[in-house]
């Protein structure tokens, strides 16, 4: 995984599949986007990088950064892979914007070779997360 990322606000959305409509109602060819304001400064160091949605207090998933462009009203199109990636549950407050996220301090997908947690159906996973059990 790359070494920088960013993490966003999924604002209005109370659940992954939620973020997940939202996200593919933009889709096309295999991308989506997310529009603000203003282009991150450290924009290059984020392309193959991530960014991490935050939904109710939680980090609960991920699209990968394919680049950043500019739109006719000078706003910043984040340019993302589609789908989603869930992945493992982890506590973040909520902020505006956006803030980096340092390569270590990612959570891992969920769903690998060695992940269990994968094969529970998401609102568990998300009820274990929200105890702190995950």
């Amino acid at each position: 995984m790359a070494s920088l990322h960013i993490t966003k606000v999924a604002v209005g959305c109370p659940d992954i599949d939620a973020l997940a409509r939202r996200l593919s109602g933009r889709a096309i060819g295999g991308e989506t986007y997310v529009t603000t304001r203003y282009r991150p400064t450290r924009h290059a160091e984020l392309i193959g990088g991530s960014l991490f949605w935050i939904v109710k207090h939680q980090l609960i998933a991920r699209s990968t950064v394919l680049r950043f462009e500019e739109d006719e009203r000078g706003h910043c199109l984040i340019r993302l892979e589609d789908p989603l990636v869930q992945v493992r549950v982890r506590p973040k407050r909520a902020h505006q914007g956006w803030r980096y996220l340092p390569g270590a301090d990612a959570p891992a997908d969920l769903g690998g070779e060695t992940d269990d947690l994968a094969s529970l159906p998401t609102g568990m996973v998300r009820e274990l997360a929200s105890l702190y059990l995950i």
